[in-house]
């Protein structure tokens, strides 16, 4: 039986040099075949095409975080470098505030963290391999736990220091440190011969003379303990301050007072007199540590 075919012919413009293509024509089934075999090979092409692509997309959205990855590692890393510095810093002040105030120091190996060493983590971070990226992963969070807990140590020393030094500041504000009024020292502290009896005496505080009615300040702060009538001592005052000290005040005219009351240094108190024995107006000023009368002069300042 003879073949058919199926003819192809190129045809110039000009009608010359007709180019004629011969193909046999094939079977139904093979044609299906052939087209079947050609739609899975398209197929496969596109499917592998957009794996590719995909795959593709895929690589460079990883590569993209893990460039970003990296960048925020080298900022976490600088961040734990300026942490140290910081840390390191706080340090050097708290012993330095240790010393100032006398306050023991903070134990041996305490308050001294131990930084990274070896290359810059930055450097590494950004040329390291995956399983020593990891490594220095590992590392920045051993470091950062590090700085947490040396925080938590020096957290708790500034609060020691900041009560240690409310208290110093307590302890000085109440020391009687000022005059209680401004005269003339008649009689100082100590061995004396008494104006009444003409026999040696101790004299357990100062005598400062002026007009009846000046005014006596508190010389430090404190609280009113007692306000009396004395014999000997006439109007008399006495403020606690606190820390085993009490400041004594006689031969008043006036206390402006009461007890119980919480004073501040430089509060009006009241006033010089001449009440009680006295050869003239002035101010019995005493002060006495755990209720040992001491000299004044050891406490004033100004």
């Amino acid at each position: 039986m003879k073949k058919k075919h199926f003819n192809i012919f190129i045809v110039p413009e000009d009608h010359s040099g007709i180019k004629r293509f011969k193909f046999p024509l094939l079977s139904r089934r093979t044609f299906f075949i052939t087209l079947g075999i050609f739609f899975i090979a398209v197929s496969f092409l596109a499917y592998d095409y957009v794996s590719l692509k995909f795959k593709s997309y895929e690589i460079h959205t990883l590569r993209k975080e893990n460039v970003e990855q990296k960048l925020q590692l080298q900022a976490f890393s600088t961040k734990i470098s300026d942490l140290e510095l910081q840390m390191n810093k706080l340090q050097q002040f708290d012993r330095k505030l240790r010393i100032i105030t006398n306050l023991e120091p903070r134990g041996a190996g305490q308050g001294q963290y131990l930084g990274m060493g070896g290359p810059s983590p930055t450097d590494e971070i950004l040329t390291a391999p995956e399983e020593a990226k990891n490594n220095l992963v590992r590392r920045l969070h051993s470091d950062l736990n590090e700085l947490k807990a040396e925080a938590n140590k020096q957290e708790k020393s500034f609060s020691e220091l900041h009560e240690h030094l409310l208290k110093q500041s307590s302890m000085l504000a109440s020391t009687p440190a000022i005059w209680p009024v401004r005269g003339w020292v008649t009689s100082g502290f100590g061995n004396r011969v008494s104006p009444f009896t003409g026999l040696k005496s101790i004299h357990e505080g100062l005598d400062i003379a002026n007009a009846v009615g000046t005014h006596v300040a508190a010389p430090g702060n404190g609280v009113v303990i007692k306000t009396d009538r004395d014999p000997a001592m006439g109007k008399m005052l006495v403020i606690n301050h606190g820390y085993g000290v009490i400041t004594r005040y006689g031969h008043l005219s006036e206390i402006y007072v009461h007890m119980g009351k919480k004073i501040k240094r430089g509060e009006k108190i009241a006033a010089i007199g001449n009440t009680g024995k006295t050869t003239g107006p002035h101010l019995h000023y005493q002060i006495e540590e755990n209720g040992i009368p001491v000299n004044p002069y050891k406490y004033i300042l100004d």
